[in-house]
């Protein structure tokens, strides 16, 4: 089962961008979007940052369900330490 997960993120340099983050089968894609008339691009690599605000997000879906524990260990494996 494929999750998504969303977020905007401020860069002082960049300014304002989208990153999205597709888990599909044990895989994870990480792409950004800056602007509304602009295309997806890879974004990485992730900062631990990045990776605590997955993992927050995957947990908030936990207790309700939308994602099971399973998948939920499974994104936490592939974080590197």
């Amino acid at each position: 089962m494929s999750m998504e997960f969303g977020w905007w993120q401020s860069d002082p340099e960049t300014g304002k961008y989208q990153v999205c983050v597709n888990v599909h089968g044990g895989n994870i894609k990480w792409t950004r979007k800056q602007g509304h008339h602009t295309s997806w691009e890879t974004y990485g690599p992730p900062t631990q940052d990045d990776w605590d605000k997955l993992l927050s997000e995957a947990a908030r879906r936990v207790p309700r369900r939308l994602l099971s524990p399973k998948q939920f260990a499974d994104i936490e494996r592939q974080r590197p330490r």
